[in-house]
């Protein structure tokens, strides 16, 4: 189990921060602002300097290793994504002094009259990613990691949150789906997959836009994150046009010659994809919720259940979810938003 630094700790973390940052920029007046809150342990913080601004990204070790993150930007550097570029690291003590890369994320820009240029934009980032090569030893989008991400699911957003036990014959439809769903990831085609690749992770520059929060790249499903990126974890689209996206960027994969399958069969598990990983995120985002006490995630539980009620009606393979969503999770949240609005 996941537990906050005790309060000493933290305060003792905070004054080496602002040290190292000093002591990195030259600048023995330097105070730092919060720039951003992390769903995991990092955290980051704007320095003004004379050059201009730069951030200072805190990943205490014993809570998240900064090296994944410095490994997996070389990787993408290096294959021609745009990434942030680092100007002073300390492994050791988890600090880096990244570039500023200035103003909102494409989440906060992006709207409906601009979105078909910033997601184009993002899809030629995307392809750059998803044709570098894994290295030796990555990490792997396979049973493994499916099945935890299935037990997530039912933990923490059915069990914990809607406290909802599931009877022998819900517990046998959802584990089918589940396998439906596991079966279709691991029969797709295989590439570096971001996991997180959503315009919160994006920042849109004259050169990018710059990919961020990528320390979790692993080998998986190509599908993965082409639906990621239009079914977001915090800003939903028409149906029509997540599908003419979805289109879009698999006429640009097949003429940069990635191993997309037929269209049909591309949107099929693209739609099967996104019903797992909307399962996976409602589990997320209940854990933080109860262990973490990061309360502002669950509220947004409501769009994953539309975006089930968008595909669900398409695929009868899926029917088992689509019952127990009408008979015994759509009343749990009712309940629950009765009782909160009493």
């Amino acid at each position: 189990m996941t537990v906050a630094p005790p309060s000493a700790d933290a305060g003792a973390r905070e004054a080496a921060r602002l040290a190292w940052a000093r002591a990195a920029t030259g600048d023995p007046a330097l105070q730092l602002q919060r720039a951003s809150v992390d769903a995991g342990f990092r955290s980051y913080w704007r320095a003004n300097v004379r050059e201009g601004s730069r951030i200072v990204m805190d990943s205490p070790p014993a809570l998240e290793d900064v090296r994944p993150w410095l490994r997996m930007r070389d990787l993408l550097e290096d294959g021609g994504v745009r990434v942030p570029q680092v100007l002073v690291q300390d492994v050791d003590a988890g600090f880096l002094l990244l570039e500023d890369l200035g103003g909102p994320t494409l989440a906060q820009l992006i709207d409906a009259d601009s979105a078909d240029a910033h997601f184009d934009a993002a899809i030629g980032q995307l392809l750059r990613l998803q044709a570098i090569a894994a290295p030796q030893g990555m990490g792997e989008f396979g049973e493994a990691l499916l099945q935890r991400d299935a037990g997530l699911f039912e933990e923490w957003f059915l069990r914990r949150h809607l406290r909802i036990e599931l009877d022998c014959g819900d517990l046998e439809g959802l584990e089918l789906v589940q396998r439906h769903l596991m079966d279709n990831a691991l029969a797709q085609p295989r590439v570096l997959t971001h996991r997180d690749f959503m315009p919160r992770n994006l920042m849109p520059l004259a050169d990018g836009p710059a990919v961020l929060d990528f320390q979790d790249c692993v080998l998986g499903p190509i599908a993965y994150d082409p639906i990621s990126l239009f079914k977001d974890a915090f800003l939903s689209w028409p149906l029509e046009r997540v599908d003419g996206w979805l289109a879009h960027y698999h006429a640009r994969a097949l003429e940069a010659g990635l191993p997309v399958p037929p269209l049909q069969q591309f949107l099929r598990d693209a739609d099967w994809l996104g019903v797992q990983r909307h399962l996976k995120i409602l589990g997320i985002f209940s854990r933080l919720h109860y262990r973490d006490g990061k309360t502002k995630y669950l509220p947004d539980a409501p769009r994953f259940i539309a975006y089930l009620d968008e595909v669900l009606p398409r695929y009868p393979e899926l029917s088992p979810l689509r019952d127990l969503l009408d008979r015994r999770i759509r009343p749990a949240m009712a309940a629950i938003a009765d009782l909160n609005g009493a």
